[in-house]
């Protein structure tokens, strides 16, 4: 298959096909007119491209471990690929992404707790007046400090 079929096949874009062509990520044929000739595991490879860049690997991670993987829907990296450069990479992704899940879960937190500052619960949206010893919900910073108002100040006299 040509390369415009293969991206309409993967939903891939013909440059980034090329891209990853450019990456040494994808091997087409060339014919003798110089087009790129894909076989029909190319979709499945270019899914499973995709799949480990959309989890947030690198070009070159997966450059390294992408001829080790046999099907688009399983990682299994084979024995022989884990070389004491590959295991340094991958465990400096893996903190990487440990610390973007954290941010992600701090940034959670701080709209869960801006919508609860600024929304009434659902049952003083229903009508029932709050409980006299619940707690106001302060807003918070993406920091975790509160943004609470400050308190106002004595009129001058």
């Amino acid at each position: 298959m040509k390369i415009g079929e293969l991206s309409r096949r993967t939903g891939v874009p013909t440059r980034m096909l090329r891209y990853y062509e450019e990456q040494d990520m994808l091997h087409p044929e060339r014919a003798d007119n110089g087009y790129r000739s894909y076989d029909t595991s190319a979709v499945h490879r270019v899914q499973q491209i995709r799949g480990l860049l959309d989890s947030g690997l690198t070009t070159e991670i997966i450059r390294r471990i992408l001829p080790f993987l046999s099907r688009p829907d399983q990682i299994h990296l084979h024995p022989e690929c884990l070389t004491p450069e590959t295991a340094a990479l991958l465990r400096d992704e893996a903190e990487r992404i440990h610390q973007r899940v954290e941010c992600l879960a701090r940034n959670r937190d701080a709209i869960y707790a801006y919508l609860a500052a600024v929304q009434p619960s659902e049952a003083e949206a229903a009508g029932a007046a709050p409980a006299d010893d619940a707690p106001a919900a302060t807003p918070r910073r993406w920091d975790g400090t509160s943004a609470a108002p400050a308190p106002a100040a004595d009129p001058p006299r």
